[in-house]
């Protein structure tokens, strides 16, 4: 039912834009529609709509009675953070003249490392608005249609990586400042190219990483195409990526064209950083037994342990059995688990998969003391102590929800990539 609903909908939205009566602004008018008739919408940028004076910023469509529209700014954080390169424009984000809504803009693959321009909300403009999600008890949609190009950081969010960092990038850096995070979708990070979906509970660094890891990865993942390609192959290339963030059912999960898919990390003990949220995993087992563990170590900060449920197994494969000795891998929702038993007694186990889509996520949103501690919502990067291009390509919508979507819901908003192209919405300003 979900994909013939999100099939009737790609067929309607084709025969509007075909029909030889509608123009393109009507087409594209149907198109935000279904985005802007989504419940719990909070803000929605398709890139068309703008400021009717001034600096024609381009702004968000938003609830009727809302305070704001959350016009845009441009601005180039190696500036503002080290004190180098030049001011950004909105020149800097050269403009396709189509997309799924009427418009796109690039996101260029710099050459100067000392320009990484972004699109920006001021935390001065968005502190305790509804794009301002966070706290206990609250849930969250970043939806974001894309042609990625190549990269795998930011595509939007509230996600100031902090500049406080000590590595080389940082040596020279002017203003220092912590991790700010709160909410983002990102293309991939580990698994290049997926929905990657970034939560923080406390606006820096998770189970004693220097990195913040709680993460999701969708099992699709976006192809690279160039972003000078034909006009018919970019339009062909659109993608949509997107995460949900569930409070009630503590899963972070990442989607790409409306699928989610579970996808483990086998092995997490090996991984560079996810071995991080193994010995979150070890030390917080290790916590509930009684004396102290081999392995244990009693500093390791409460507040960090991982343990998601592991009520009843999905699955158990027998390792091993012989005598009095069984080994067994119990498969859960979010683990994998090999147990040791003696005598039907578990005397040991370890932690041998984790869950990356979905990834249970057991906290409340960071809450920033107040707006001078908060970071912005940014749209094409963000701000962070490597400097890294990050994502390149185009960005045709970002839309952000106080809620988390339904499967059905995301499956409508991801039909919006199949239509054809909305052309020639766009006046320049």
């Amino acid at each position: 039912m979900k994909v013939f609903s999100a099939c009737l909908l790609s067929l309607s939205l084709t025969l509007t834009f075909t029909a030889g009566n509608v123009s393109a602004a009507d087409a594209a008018s149907e198109c935000v529609a279904v985005v802007t008739g989504t419940p719990g919408l909070v803000a929605f940028w398709d890139f068309v709509k703008r400021e009717p004076e001034g600096a024609h910023r381009f702004t968000a469509h938003v609830p009727k009675g809302a305070s704001t529209d959350y016009p845009l700014d441009a601005a180039n954080y190696i500036r503002d953070y080290w004190g180098a390169g030049r001011e950004a424009t909105y020149a800097d984000f050269p403009q396709l003249g189509r997309g799924p809504f009427g418009e796109a803009i690039r996101i260029v693959k710099e050459t100067d490392p000392d320009f990484r321009p972004f699109l920006f909300v001021p935390r001065s403009r968005l502190h305790d608005t509804p794009l301002d999600i966070k706290g206990a008890g609250k849930s969250v949609t970043v939806v974001v249609w894309a042609i990625r190009e190549s990269g795998n950081h930011a595509l939007a969010g509230i996600w100031h990586e902090g500049t406080d960092l000590q590595q080389k990038e940082t040596a020279s850096i002017a203003k220092v400042e912590r991790g700010q995070r709160q909410y983002a979708l990102f293309a991939g990070l580990n698994k290049v190219g997926s929905a990657c979906g970034h939560v923080s509970e406390n606006g820096a660094s998770s189970f004693l990483n220097k990195y913040a890891l709680h993460k999701c990865n969708s099992v699709g993942a976006s192809p690279e195409v160039p972003a000078d390609a034909p006009a018919t192959t970019l339009d062909a290339s659109w993608q949509c990526f997107a995460t949900t963030f569930h409070d009630a059912t503590d899963e972070l999960i990442g989607w790409l064209n409306g699928k989610s898919g579970q996808r483990w990390l086998e092995n997490p003990k090996q991984d560079k950083l996810i071995s991080s949220a193994y010995q979150a995993y070890m030390q917080g087992h290790y916590a509930k037994l009684p004396g102290k563990q081999e392995g244990e170590d009693e500093s390791f900060p409460k507040d960090q342990y991982y343990n998601p449920p592991e009520d009843k197994p999905v699955h158990v494969d027998v390792v091993r059995e012989q005598g009095n000795e069984r080994v067994e891998v119990r498969e859960y929702r979010y683990t994998k688990v090999e147990v040791t038993l003696l005598d039907g007694k578990e005397v040991s186990r370890d932690l041998v998969g984790l869950s990356l889509n979905p990834w249970w996520y057991p906290h409340g949103i960071y809450t920033p003391k107040d707006a001078q501690s908060g970071g912005p919502f940014t749209i094409g990067r963000v701000i962070h102590s490597s400097r890294s291009v990050g994502f390149t390509g185009w960005i045709g919508g970002v839309a952000v929800f106080d809620r988390a979507l339904s499967a059905e819901e995301l499956a409508k908003l991801s039909a919006i990539r199949s239509a054809p192209p909305v052309v020639g919405t766009s006046v320049a300003k």
